[in-house]
């Protein structure tokens, strides 16, 4: 068995696994059944496509079939897909994040997966929970990430209980003249609705109620209500003209090096940033992210790295397969993990990985409470209206103004 370069096209890199076996007597059920047919196509990022290649070359072999694993950008893998899917070119496989769903099911061009239960039971339920949508499973989820709080113990050992005490720690250690911002919390210029939202919902802040199945119902949007102004009223009290703990002038650009170098005693941010945190030499521990002393609980967005099975592949069966028996196997989830470090959706993976790298169940274990991040396509039309919002109040403008607006941008986008 030989790896091998195809070239570039369309974008993408493409390692082409040919497999010189046929089927052995491994093969069961409907897949052992299948008649192979061209080659079964997989569509993931770069940092994916090299965990994959060898459970690509192992299935292949297995299944009697070529099996090609092809890199596409990250930034670009949702939209080529639909595309190639309404060409009739897509792939069989695509692994992605899960709020793609309702726009790949709007589309057709994802398949429900056939997950038995005792498979379903193996995962984090709020993976599975985010993976389901109209009542069906769409996808298998394999890592998770939340934002957590990551504080310097050797400015604030003890985790703070609430957003005031988290405020009180930090503006006394910045009048101290210990570090320089109290907190690090991306904003910028134009918001950032994921890094605001644990706040947004203590303070009782909600973007979509939910029916009756527990799905998000996109006919009640939050934003514009009642409690959406409450809550941007306690978001402004932490604002530029209020405490200062919330500025537009911390952004995605800066945020990290605040904390890196010793000037704020406290970070929002999700699993990607530990490892610089690490480099850097920062005394750290990890937290769930608090909320208002008088309010809910800090509620942070749960986003999950899904495999998709594409609507219109040729080898449907044989990547139903794949996502079942491969996807659900500890070897892989961890092999996911060591190419990109979150924490593994499939239990027994984490626990494994856990014992080398314990701040992975830490952040779990902070995004326990947390919400799936929505996958219906209405929520695409919250990120500007709501970012502008925020950044809006934190400057000082009035709350009700500014959110009022928001709200009638996204329901004017809804319809």
């Amino acid at each position: 068995m030989k790896i091998r370069s195809a070239g570039v096209f369309a974008s993408a890199t493409v390692l082409t696994l040919v497999a010189t076996a046929c089927g052995g007597g491994g093969d069961s059920g409907e897949a052992a059944q299948e008649e192979p047919s061209g080659t079964m196509v997989i569509w993931a990022d770069d940092i994916r496509t090299k965990a994959l290649l060898p459970f690509a070359e192992e299935f292949g072999e297995a299944h009697g079939i070529q099996v090609e694993v092809e890199t596409i950008p990250n930034e670009d893998l949702e939209s080529n897909f639909v595309t190639a899917h309404q060409a009739g070119s897509g792939p069989d496989i695509v692994v992605g994040a899960h709020d793609w769903t309702g726009n790949f099911v709007q589309n057709g061009a994802i398949d429900p997966v056939q997950l038995p239960e005792d498979k379903v039971a193996a995962f984090n339920e709020t993976a599975i929970e985010a993976v389901t949508y109209n009542g069906q499973l769409y996808g298998v989820p394999y890592a998770t990430e939340n934002l957590v709080l990551i504080r310097n113990t050797e400015l604030a050992p003890e985790a703070p209980s609430s957003v005031e005490e988290l405020v009180e720690t930090g503006a006394a250690l910045k009048d101290e003249g210990e570090v320089e911002e109290i907190l690090g919390l991306q904003v910028g210029q134009e918001g950032d609705p994921y890094h605001i939202y644990p706040f947004y919902t203590s303070a009782g802040g909600y973007l979509f109620g939910q029916d009756d199945k527990g799905d998000y119902d996109p006919s009640d949007v939050g934003v514009g209500t009642p409690e959406s102004v409450a809550a941007f009223e306690r978001i402004a009290e932490l604002g530029e003209k209020g405490e200062g703990a919330l500025k537009r002038s911390i952004d995605s650009q800066n945020v990290a090096s605040l904390f890196q170098d010793g000037k704020t005693p406290f970070f929002i941010t999700g699993p990607w940033s530990i490892p610089d945190v690490k480099t850097a030499g920062i005394d750290y521990e990890i937290s769930a992210i608090p909320g208002f002393e008088d309010g809910e609980e800090a509620r942070p967005f749960v986003g999950v790295q899904t495999f998709y099975v594409a609507a219109g592949g040729a080898n449907k069966v044989l990547a139903q397969e794949f996502v079942t028996n491969y996807v659900t196997d500890p070897e892989l989830a961890i092999a996911l993990y060591e190419e990109d470090p979150r924490p593994p959706a499939l239990t027994a993976a984490l626990e494994q990985v856990s014992q080398s790298d314990p701040d992975l169940a830490k952040v779990t274990e902070a995004g326990a409470n947390g919400d799936p991040l929505p996958a219906i396509p209405q929520m695409a039309a919250i990120w500007d209206p709501f970012g502008k919002a925020e950044a809006a109040v934190i400057s000082g403008e009035d709350p009700e103004e500014a959110v009022t607006a928001a709200g009638k941008a996204i329901t004017d986008q809804i319809g």
